[in-house]
């Protein structure tokens, strides 16, 4: 198992010879995250913080939130229209297929014990997505990192504590995961961050791609966010092989109710200014 973002070429774009690797913190056409210089959202300040937000954290938010919306309404108005670049963009199938180690299949036992259907389902069409958005943008990154991360980020949803954010239970049995299976503790932490981080709303590159990644995949999943540059087939593809089972209506009604059990986090922050609940109805696909 690779150490965190040390990566097998032929792995990360299905068999063919390594991508050329993009900037780290390179922003791509359509991108509305903007960065995570004070560290709102990594595992360090979810664990500080139980994930509760200062007012300067809130304020800090304002800004990404309001560009998600606006590039999310561009983006699924290019879609309605049938000019948005996923029409002609192209993904090798086998860059979507699931690795097989003893990380990913100890991930998908926790998430099958611990997650509903249709959220175990979203878990899998996180991570490809995310892998699709990945081949787009040749970036190299560790698959069994960004599965075994797409796999967990929810578990903590299901048995969520008053006054600390889901993610922190998510991000400790991901740690309790990777110690079972012998994983470095730089590829620990970049899953553990990863998973905090994903549904901040200016997750980069400067993040790693493991927590760009999934974050991303995780935002076409949830609220349509660069689906327009995804291959229609392909959504389609994705969505067949793990069906939504209502997934929209389940994560609506969980994500309420992390919203009541941390009345000044980030959950309650985007209900709050309205952002979810107007994304989520910008998704491209019905629960």
């Amino acid at each position: 198992m690779p150490n965190a973002d040390e990566h097998a070429p032929a792995a990360a774009n299905g068999g063919q010879q390594p991508p050329k690797p993009a900037a780290a913190g390179r922003l791509t056409t359509g991108d509305a995250m903007t960065g995570t210089a004070t560290g709102l959202g990594t595992f360090s300040w979810v664990d500080r913080t139980g994930g509760q937000l200062s007012a300067a954290e809130r304020r800090s938010l304002l800004r990404p939130l309001a560009q998600a919306l606006a590039v999310n309404a561009a983006g699924r108005l290019l879609m309605l229209v049938k000019l948005n670049s996923g029409r002609r963009a192209q993904v090798v199938p086998t860059q979507l297929l699931p690795p097989s180690s003893a990380l990913t299949r100890a991930a998908e036992v926790q998430a099958h014990r611990r997650l509903s259907p249709a959220l175990l389902n979203h878990s899998y069409r996180t991570f490809a997505f995310g892998a699709a958005l990945g081949a787009l943008e040749n970036l190299i990154f560790d698959r069994e990192l960004l599965f075994a991360a797409a796999l967990l980020h929810d578990v903590g949803l299901p048995t969520a504590v008053r006054q600390v954010d889901f993610t922190l239970g998510s991000a400790r049995v991901a740690r309790d995961v990777a110690e079972d299976v012998g994983l470095s503790s730089a590829a620990t932490e970049t899953i553990r961050s990863a998973i905090t981080l994903h549904y901040s709303p200016n997750v980069t590159l400067a993040a790693g791609p493991v927590a760009y990644l999934l974050s991303a995949g995780a935002a076409v999943d949830v609220v349509g966010l660069r689906s327009w540059r995804l291959p229609p087939e392909l959504l389609a593809s994705v969505v067949a092989r793990h069906p939504r089972l209502g997934f929209k209506r389940e994560f609506s009604a969980a994500f309420r109710t992390e919203a009541a059990r941390v009345p000044h986090g980030r959950a309650r922050f985007l209900r709050s200014y309205g952002a979810f609940d107007l994304a989520i109805k910008l998704a491209p696909f019905t629960g």
